[in-house]
């Protein structure tokens, strides 16, 4: 007990003689805080004049691979100095050999600054697999590209030049994709062709700075006029401009910045003394020098885009009923418009080709070929995955279908519904009847698979695509009539699905549920989807935006024509957090009206910022919750079952259970079935029909639920895009 009260004194006595002394240990404290302050100070200050003087030793400007001192605890050691350039890229694009030249004459001219230099042909490399990587390199990449034949790139240049093009326009690239990058363009051309001077070195400057990479100089273009060339030669602007780009070169070794001019887009820009953190940590991967020429570049812009710009803004809607508002503004240009196409008879609905809307929907759409007045068809990027053996959409696992032999088209631009979640952003107009000058069915389905023929095309020599599926790739085997708008609403809807059948080619046809008479109308398709997007009238109002007035009782009139459908139909439910995620019980009441033989259900796609809708990341499912959600509904739906998982695309299948032959799945389809039975259908003249149990085939085991590979073909190497953004895209 002693001992304890003698600890306890002994404790007691401390901190009181602490508590009485308390301002001098403050002042201690203060005085420790300040000393190191001031060392720090020192030691840093110490630092810059020493780089201030290696860099005023050494004039090579390369000497960023040198050493440099700092003091540490009172002595000098030394340390590699930040590389603000690691090397140069030179991509060159060539036709006569004339860029390839340059390419070569200009790593000579690097490599005499002690800079390691690397020369590539763009029909050797590969920008999806390789070009983000630069974003984190250091490297400075150069670009010589040459314009050829009505304004194309060469054919080496070709693959380079369409997958930047569609990039910069995809928004499952985002806006931010190779930001990091430092690049410099000189473009090859000739100006006695006007309309197309250096049209190719003037696309990838603006793709490459819509995908936020940096320039480190304004681009520059060589004249093969003598007569117009600045310097006198095409040799000669290129000497000149390899000067200023050497010069420039050597400031950024050294770790210069170049200040922004006040000229950057829109009149802003960030003052040099107030830089954000973000400007601070964006110095080291790529160059602060921002867009000096940004108007510029989008002053090429065409006449059309402009007037429909002006017409209704760049986010604005533009409905069928509404152009007729507009017309006055078109009328100003009907004159100029109509030299151009022709002349002829101006109708109050157009051909598209006859209009600004065209352009619009052109510029919007990046990548799609419009077909006549009112269809499309465009390249699916699972098309390209297939191509290059990298896996197909859930439509090849749910169903089979070949992604490479997969032409995604539309006969009707217009949609009756402004989708919260459309990933075409609303640029399509929309209407509630059919309102344009009508094409006929054999002209689209030719035009189209033309159009679709020339854009695989493109994917020759491309690095990594596979010859066999390249030569299948040219002939079309599938038809997802799912592009963009409503195609049902094609007055000739049937004649073109019977055109399709007579190709060999399958037909897969979506709705959106709001004209119920065209769907019991419909011929026989290869499937039949109707988009669920919502289950009760609500929620449907909120999320399609419908514009019938009746919209609720017409889509439960739809449902209730899919059910006496003999072939195949399917529900597709898109699933949007904090919106339509609670529903269950409704929507197991709307599968018992539509009775569907499969239900795909799956995951919103993000499609990035747009002033027609205000979801974000924050709307779209994980996967797991999406199989969560299946989970909960197939509960509720006693004659269905979980089939088929298709995890990159954040989709699953529940098929009905007449699917399930002798305890195996059958939910793919054996299409050369399919088109002897739709051919004896049509012999008949109808009287001989069929049902979806006559065309169907097993399942393979990778693409059922619960299965290892989750419903990628095990035939297929699954790529990973070299990126942090979440991969949340679809099909």
């Amino acid at each position: 007990l002693d001992v304890s009260m003698d600890t306890w004194n002994f404790f007691y006595t401390c901190l009181v003689s602490l508590w009485l002394h308390r301002f001098y240990i403050y002042s201690a404290v203060a005085f420790g805080i300040s000393i190191w302050i001031v060392i720090q100070f020192t030691t840093t200050k110490t630092k810059k004049k020493v780089t201030e003087h290696g860099e005023k030793y050494n004039g090579n400007p390369a000497s960023s691979e040198g050493i440099e001192d700092k003091l540490v605890n009172g002595y000098a050691t030394l340390q590699a100095k930040e590389v603000y350039v690691a090397g140069v890229k030179i991509f060159y694009g060539s036709q006569t050999g004339t860029a390839k030249r340059f390419a070569k004459g200009l790593a000579e001219a690097v490599i005499s600054l002690n800079l390691p230099v690397e020369v590539i042909s763009m029909g050797d490399y590969d920008p999806d697999d390789c070009l983000s990587e630069e974003t984190t390199s250091r490297n400075i990449c150069v670009f010589l590209v040459a314009t050829y034949t009505d304004g194309q790139p060469t054919e080496s240049a070709a693959w380079f030049c369409k997958w930047l093009e569609e990039a910069a326009n995809d928004f499952r690239f985002g806006k931010t994709y190779l930001k990091g990058l430092r690049y410099a363009v000189f473009g090859l051309g000739n100006s006695v062709y006007v309309d197309h001077y250096n049209t190719v070195g003037r696309n990838i400057d603006r793709w490459l700075w819509m995908l936020s990479a940096s320039r480190i100089m304004t681009r520059a273009e060589g004249d093969c006029n003598v007569a117009q060339s600045k310097h006198g030669s095409i040799e000669a602007d290129f000497e000149a401009w390899r000067a200023k780009f050497l010069s420039r070169l050597q400031a950024l070794c050294r770790g210069e910045r170049k200040p922004c001019s006040g000229k950057c887009k829109k009149g802003k820009c960030k003052s040099p003394g107030k830089q954000s953190k973000e400007s601070s940590d964006h110095e080291h991967g790529a160059s602060e020098y921002e867009n000096t020429e940004a108007e510029e570049l989008f002053e090429t812009s065409s006449e059309e885009e402009a007037d429909a710009e002006e017409a209704g803004g760049t986010n604005s809607v533009i409905d069928v009923e509404d152009l007729g508002d507009i017309m006055s503004h078109m009328k100003k240009a009907k004159s100029g418009l109509d030299s151009r196409v022709g002349g002829g008879m101006y109708h109050p609905f157009p051909r598209l080709s006859r209009n600004p809307i065209r352009t619009r929907i052109l510029a919007a759409q990046g990548g799609y070929k419009l077909i006549g007045s009112h269809s499309g068809v465009k390249l699916c990027r699972w098309t390209k995955s297939m191509l290059r053996g990298r896996g197909g959409c859930y439509k090849h696992t749910f169903y089979g279908i070949e992604s490479h032999r997969c032409m995604e088209a539309t006969p009707s631009l217009a949609c009756a519904n402004k989708c919260v979640f459309c990933w075409r952003h609303h640029t399509n107009p929309v209407g509630t009847e059919w309102r344009w000058k009508m094409d006929q069915p054999e002209m689209i389905l030719q035009e189209a698979i033309e159009n679709h023929q020339n854009m695989i095309k493109q994917f020759k020599g491309v690095s990594g695509v596979k010859a066999d599926r390249f030569e299948e790739a040219m002939t079309a085997k599938h038809c997802a009539l799912s592009l963009v708008g409503e195609p049902i609403m094609y007055p000739e809807i049937n004649r073109f699905v019977k055109l399709l059948h007579q190709h060999n080619i399958s037909s897969f046809l979506v709705t959106n549920a709001q004209f119920p008479d065209e769907i019991r109308n419909l011929e026989p398709v290869t499937q039949l989807y109707v988009s669920v997007d919502a289950s009760t009238k609500e929620s449907l109002k909120r999320i399609d935006r419908p514009l019938f007035k009746d919209f609720w009782q017409r889509f439960l009139d739809s449902l209730k024509a899919l059910s006496e459908k003999q072939q195949r139909t399917v529900y597709r439910l898109t699933l949007v957090k904090a919106w339509n995620v609670d529903e269950l019980k409704a929507y197991a009441d709307l599968i018992s009206l539509g009775k569907p033989d499969f239900i795909e259900v799956k995951g919103v796609t993000y499609c990035g910022e747009s002033s027609a809708s205000n979801l974000t990341m924050a709307n779209v499912p994980w996967h797991e919750e999406v199989v969560h959600f299946v989970q909960e509904l197939a509960d509720l739906i006693p004659d269905y079952e979980i089939a088929c998982e298709h995890e990159h695309s954040n989709c699953l299948l529940i098929a009905h259970k007449k699917f399930k032959i002798n305890g195996e799945w059958c939910t793919w389809i054996n299409y050369d079935r399919f088109q002897e039975l739709v051919q004896e259908h049509e012999r008949s003249g109808g009287s001989k029909t069929f049902t979806a149990a006559d065309y169907a085939a097993r399942t393979p085991l990778w693409a059922l639920f619960g299965s290892r590979e989750r419903g990628f073909d095990p035939l297929d190497v699954r790529y990973q895009r070299k990126n942090k953004a979440r991969d949340i895209s679809g099909c």
